[in-house]
């Protein structure tokens, strides 16, 4: 299951660039170069693109959720990080003090 997700989790990526890659800029370079002609008959592939890029960036985020969980599951806690930096601690040699 965790592997076709994985895969399912690239695909999806791939696509989400693609698709945000082929969207129209809607700054327009600060207005240079905009006529009120390509404005009109641009904005339904943007609604298309915008839509599209909505869908499949949610679909990517609930499978990267998914897949956290998934491994989540294969983590056993054995201690905690702060007892790993106690016992390490106890290694250390002290440093000897100044006999001045």
């Amino acid at each position: 299951m965790e592997n076709i997700l994985l895969v399912v989790n690239v695909i999806l990526a791939i696509i989400l660039v693609i698709v945000v890659l082929l969207q129209k800029s809607e700054g327009g370079a600060l207005g240079i170069g905009v006529s009120q002609e390509n404005f009109m008959f641009s904005r339904t592939a943007g609604d298309f693109f915008t839509k599209a890029t909505a869908i499949i960036a949610t679909l990517f985020i609930i499978c990267s959720l998914s897949l956290t969980i998934i491994s989540r599951g294969d983590l056993v806690s054995e201690s905690s990080v702060i007892d790993k930096i106690d016992e390490n601690s106890e290694e250390v040699p002290k440093i000897p003090e100044n006999n001045n």
